[in-house]
This record gives C-alpha cells, sequence and structure tokens, in this order.
C-alpha cells in the first residue's frame, strides 16, 4: 500500500485577475444582480478611457464649432403666440411668418393641448412695425379667438426680451453654475481622501463636458430650466460616486497587510457589487422623467418641462456611467502610480508570477511543500473521521 503522505496535492491560488475573467460560469443576470465580481471594469481600464477621451473629444469639439442653441431668455429676441386653430399647423404658421417678413422664424413649436394650445413663434429681436405686420399676418391667415371665444386680433400675444436682459441672465446662470461646482468640489475634497477626490472631481466634469457636448450636437434648446437640470444632475452623480466609493473604502480596508490580492481587484469588485444599484438608482431616477417628457411635454406640450427633462434624462445616464466605468479605473490607476499601494501591488503581481514557494509553478501552490524553512503538514495525512489517534499510546492507569 501506498504511503499517502508522498503524494503531493495542489491547491489554487486566488488570482484575482483570473478568477474575474473565468467567472462568467453563470447567467449574466445573475452575475449583475449578485455582484459576483464577474465583470472586468478596472480590468479593461484602457477600453474605458478610450470611450470617455473620444466621448469628451467628440462634446469639445461640438461645443467649439457649433456651440449652443441658446433659447429666447438668453439670446435675447421676440416671441409671439397665437392661439391654436383646426387649420394650423407648424409648417402653415412658419411659411406665414416667412411670406410676411420674408425670413424663416427661429423656432416654431405647439405648446399646450386642447383649448389651452397654442403655437409659440421665437424670432430675432423685431421692431414695431415688423411685429404688427406678423401679427396682421397671422390674424389674416388664422382667424384666432381669444378666451371670450371671439375672433380678435388681440389674442395673438407679442413679448421682447432684449439683449441686455439676457445677458444679464446668462452671466447669472454660469455664476451659479460655477459656484454650485466649486460647493461641490470642496465637499469631495471634505468627504474622500485625495486620490478618491481627484477621481470624484474627474468624473464630476467628465459628466458635465459630455452632457453639454451633448446638447449641442442635438441642437437641445438650452433655458433657465436647462441649467437648472444640470444643476440637479450634478447632485445625483455626487451621490453616486458618493456610494460607489464607499464600498471600494470598505473593500480596499487593510489589503496593504495582505498579499493574495490587489487595491485594483478589490476596487473592481467593489465596483461589480455596486454596479447592480446604480443601474436600479438610474432606472428608478428616469423613469419619472420619461413619464414627464410623454405627459408633460408630449400630451399638455409644456415646453419648460421638456428642457428640464431631457438635460436631467441625458445626465442621469452619462452619470452612472462615469461613476463606475470612469471613476474607479482613474481611482486605481492613481493608486497603483506611486505610493504604498504601487509598492503593494509590485509585491503581490511578483508572488503570483513567480510564486513564493520552492518548486511552485504560477498560479499553484503544492501542499506539502516547504515554507520559509518549515514543512507543511500534507493534507492526505489530515485524520479521517474516526481514526484512532497516531501519536503514542499512554499506558491507563487503573
Amino acid at each position: 500500500m501506498s504511503d499517502n503522505r508522498s503524494q503531493v496535492l495542489e491547491e489554487p491560488v486566488v488570482d484575482e485577475s483570473v478568477a474575474t475573467a473565468e467567472a462568467p460560469r453563470h447567467g449574466f443576470f445573475e452575475r449583475l444582480y449578485t455582484g459576483t465580481g464577474g465583470f472586468r471594469i478596472v480590468g479593461r481600464r484602457k477600453l474605458y478611457y478610450g470611450i470617455a477621451a473620444v466621448l469628451v473629444l467628440v462634446a469639445i469639439l461640438s461645443i467649439a464649432v457649433r456651440g449652443f442653441t441658446l433659447g429666447i431668455d438668453f439670446a435675447g429676441g421676440t416671441r409671439i403666440q397665437i392661439p391654436a386653430t383646426g387649420e394650423m399647423s407648424t409648417t402653415k404658421v412658419e411659411q406665414t411668418y416667412a411670406q410676411a417678413l420674408g425670413h424663416d422664424p427661429v423656432t416654431v413649436q405647439k405648446v399646450g393641448s386642447g383649448s389651452a394650445a397654442s403655437y409659440e413663434i421665437r424670432s430675432d429681436t423685431l421692431d414695431a412695425a415688423q411685429q404688427d405686420k406678423v401679427a396682421d399676418a397671422l390674424f389674416d391667415a388664422f382667424h384666432p379667438k381669444d378666451s371670450s371665444g371671439t375672433v380678435s386680433r388681440n389674442a395673438i400675444s407679442v413679448a421682447e426680451i432684449s439683449e441686455t436682459w439676457g445677458g444679464q441672465i446668462t452671466r447669472k446662470a454660469i455664476i451659479a453654475l460655477v459656484v454650485f461646482v466649486l460647493l461641490t468640489m470642496v465637499y469631495i475634497a471634505i468627504r474622500f481622501e485625495r486620490d478618491m477626490s481627484i477621481a470624484a472631481i474627474a468624473s464630476l466634469f467628465f459628466n458635465l463636458i459630455v452632457t453639454a457636448g451633448i446638447y449641442s450636437i442635438v441642437g437641445f434648446e438650452v433655458t433657465p430650466a436647462a441649467v437648472i437640470g444640470l444643476l440637479t444632475i450634478l447632485g445625483y452623480v455626487l451621490y453616486d460616486n458618493v456610494v460607489v466609493f464607499d464600498k471600494v473604502e470598505e473593500n480596499t480596508r487593510g489589503v496593504l497587510h495582505l498579499t493574495r490580492r490587489t487595491y485594483g481587484e478589490q476596487a473592481n469588485l467593489a465596483a461589480n457589487q455596486t454596479l447592480m444599484r446604480s443601474i436600479n438608482t438610474t432606472v428608478i431616477g428616469i423613469l419619472p422623467i420619461i413619464g414627464m417628457l410623454v405627459v408633460a411635454v408630449w400630451l399638455l406640450g409644456v415646453g419648460t418641462l421638456k428642457d428640464l427633462a431631457l438635460v436631467q434624462l441625458v445626465g442621469m445616464i452619462v452619470g452612472a456611467y462615469s461613476s463606475i466605468f470612469f471613476a474607479v479605473p482613474l481611482l486605481v490607476s492613481i493608486k497603483e502610480r506611486f505610493g504604498p499601494v504601487a509598492a503593494h501591488t509590485r509585491k503581490v503581481l511578483a508572488k503570483r508570477a513567480g510564486g513564493d514557494i520552492r518548486g511552485e509553478t504560477p498560479g499553484r501552490r503544492p501542499v506539502g511543500a516547504q515554507v520559509s524553512g518549515r514543512p507543511r503538514e500534507n493534507a492526505s495525512a489530515a485524520p479521517r473521521p474516526g481514526a484512532r489517534p497516531t501519536g503514542k499510546r499512554h499506558k491507563r492507569r487503573h
């Protein structure tokens, strides 16, 4: 009979990078829901950096070349509103305006629904004669009725917003945005340690630039409501970063005293564990926004709510992406460049690659090998349940 103690068994050394890649044995949604660490977020950071760089570059180019479509409150101009009648349409209103003045208006949109529906024309600043000419042309074409149901030219309202007023509103909006961002940065600097603060602030600016770039690309009109919505989503991005980084802090606490996992692997696990929560938070957050777009905008035609809802919808989606796929990888990259985390990572990877036990193959540990001059017990020599002790017997004294 062969001696069991002469056999050498092998037990695997846990390699987080390998385990993360091999984890997808369960279903995608099961791993997503349980947060088992099966998604290589930190390990594929170059891919996500590339996506972030492309988004930021496209956003900056669009802002520099195309610019923004400023609303009348910022740019100034003339707003003409006429109650809707059965024969009216956006195209017919545009044609009537163009025939009266010889050029197209800036925008024409239908607002409201039912008896409260009306068409709103936004144009460059018009003098009194031009305003009267447009109002007369609209009245002759559509014969609008006032609130009492009487056909009247007074049903057509004209409002003028000067460029001076628009400039004041623009300056106030910029000041509000700058102050809010500075206060957010101060809170982040107090709330997190240095490297986390840098990553969180970078995520904040990433979200601002990409959201603004999407507005520029699509041509959404920038209104005071859109600025308010932008300030709102900054608070959401901050909340999401706090949730993710709290989990990173929890998982990486004391990791420098261990040699089985790196800081990046623990941070990747934290990103996986909070991924489903971020998705749930985003979905729950955007459902009321989608409802606002459907009910308030398409059914009721409230244009102000459209501006508020659009910026929140875009910002929340970009914010959920940046907190997981940009902020966490950036934090790990900063940590691993220098300092104790960098030294610990090199130590763990060197141990994992070469093995710290004589005769050990990378990634495998022979049980029974000698560690630091002390022999390890063979796993196969462990007593079986019910076995008699193998040590010296002591005579029972009577």
